[in-house]
């Protein structure tokens, strides 16, 4: 690309040549009427912005930042809605800066190159690029980043929904300033809306309609946070009746029936929620287990890795304290293979329900986890000859199974023999459910053993 010619950003000096219904020199959005009701609201300074108080409040860490325009790079982390990118604009708008808006899905190498050497060139335009969905960008996209925000050329502002962490290189995030904003409260939704329901210029004020508080505040919670949602259905709402009209709770109804859980398979909603899950079965409390079931079949989650991780828990964390947990587990997964959606949400609750009411132990997981370490950090034990296998007459010859004591033919079928050269502690059983009776027996047998033990010394 020449030095004259123009992509989709723009020079701070070249207004003439921005993009529609944007200031090209501050990135902040000039309405437009067809852009949608969210578009125009946008805020225009940061005193505009709601929520996110535990970042933007007056003498915060970014606050100063802003105003003395000595941030580096930047990213904000959260859910949809949330202000990640109205954010961007102000902070591009209050610093005066050139603003460039990439958006990575549909972003290539090619352009970011374009980008970048425009603004190498450009040094004292102070650009601002800001980069939507930064999360979709792959390690070579991401990687080219690097040198400019390291030199200043760019001052990145990313934004994800997705955990920085596990989705943008650490080299890139190492440089960054990392800001986590939360969903917005159904309080500060209200104010926005009736913001937007009285702004002539940019709202929709110029169609006299009302709407009574309550009404407002559940626009607002049927959205669950999402700004850029209640904005645009209020929209809807209001263009759909005719001028001076109240929007009542009856006009809500088609809005509910369609409303959406915000769940991305494979993604965060996916790791969080499957989480919230085995921690509320695993916690004995089947009312959050049950809510967060039907989180993640509302929002399209595979059956099969719901009754996959029920098997799990069912050994992990009830074990020996409930037996029958494991069976009732394995036909749920069974089940829900010829059974199928929607019926196999039936099977799904019933052994939620069971595993989460059932009494807990993890005694298996733990006795797995000491039998490993002995494994890792004392000498490997060989297998003593008494036990080992007898079959074929060179393992005769070597004494194979000399001195094997037949359980069955013992009380209790305890010989007092040793299965091991070194006898190990490993599992330690809890007094929770069918495992205190086990408790018992193990006590009672280890007297037994103890006994036969005693006598077979004194008698050699």
């Amino acid at each position: 690309m020449s030095e004259g010619e123009q992509s989709d950003f723009f020079p701070a000096d070249a207004p003439e040549k921005a993009e529609p219904g944007r200031d090209a020199s501050t990135g902040a959005g000039a309405p437009g009427k067809m852009q949608p009701l969210a578009a125009r609201m946008r805020p225009r300074s940061l005193a505009e912005m709601v929520g996110q108080e535990h970042i933007l409040r007056p003498g915060g860490l970014l606050a100063r930042l802003v105003a003395g325009n000595r941030f580096g790079s930047l990213i904000f982390y959260g859910p949809p809605g949330s202000g990640k990118t109205s954010l961007a604009e102000v902070i591009a708008h209050e610093t005066k800066s050139r603003f460039v808006r990439v958006n990575a899905v549909m972003s290539n190498v090619a352009e970011l190159r374009d980008i970048l050497a425009v603004a190498r060139r450009r040094p004292e335009a102070g650009t601002i690029l800001f980069i939507d969905e930064l999360h979709r960008f792959n390690k070579s996209q991401q990687d080219l980043l690097l040198p400019d925000v390291e030199e200043g050329s760019v001052r990145l502002i990313g934004a994800t929904t997705h955990n920085p962490g596990f989705y943008v290189n650490a080299p890139l995030l190492s440089r960054s300033h990392l800001f986590r904003l939360d969903p917005l409260t159904p309080e500060h939704v209200v104010a926005v809306l009736k913001r937007a329901m009285a702004d002539v210029e940019r709202g929709l004020g110029a169609r006299g309609c009302t709407a009574a508080d309550g009404v407002l505040l559940d626009l607002a919670k049927l959205c669950d946070g999402d700004l850029r949602r209640a904005l645009n259905a209020l929209e809807v709402l209001v263009l759909s009746l005719p001028e001076k009209a109240a929007v009542t709770a009856a006009d809500l109804e088609t809005f509910a029936r369609e409303r959406r859980i915000r769940y991305d398979a494979d993604e965060d909603e996916h790791y969080d929620t499957i989480s919230a899950f085995i921690k509320s079965c695993r916690g004995c409390d089947p009312d959050a287990a049950m809510y967060w079931l039907a989180k993640m079949l509302a929002g399209g989650e595979d059956p099969r890795f719901i009754a996959r991780r029920l098997v799990i828990l069912a050994s992990e964390d009830i074990g020996l304290a409930n037996s029958q947990a494991l069976v009732v587990a394995v036909a749920a997964h069974h089940a829900v293979d010829f059974i199928g959606l929607p019926e196999a949400e039936l099977t799904l609750a019933h052994a939620t329900l069971f595993i989460a009411t059932s009494p807990k132990s993890n005694s298996a997981t733990e006795a797995l986890g000491a039998a490993k370490a002995a494994l890792a950090n004392q000498p490997v034990q060989s297998v003593p000859a008494a036990l080992r296998d007898k079959g074929g007459q060179a393992s005769k010859r070597m004494g194979h199974g000399q001195g094997y004591l037949y359980s069955h033919e013992f009380p209790e079928a305890i010989s007092g023999q040793e299965y091991l050269e070194k006898p190990l502690a490993l599992y330690t059983p809890k007094q929770a459910g069918a495992e205190a009776a086990i408790a018992e027996r193990l006590a009672r047998w280890r007297q037994l053993k103890a006994g036969l033990q005693v006598t077979k010394r004194a008698a050699t």
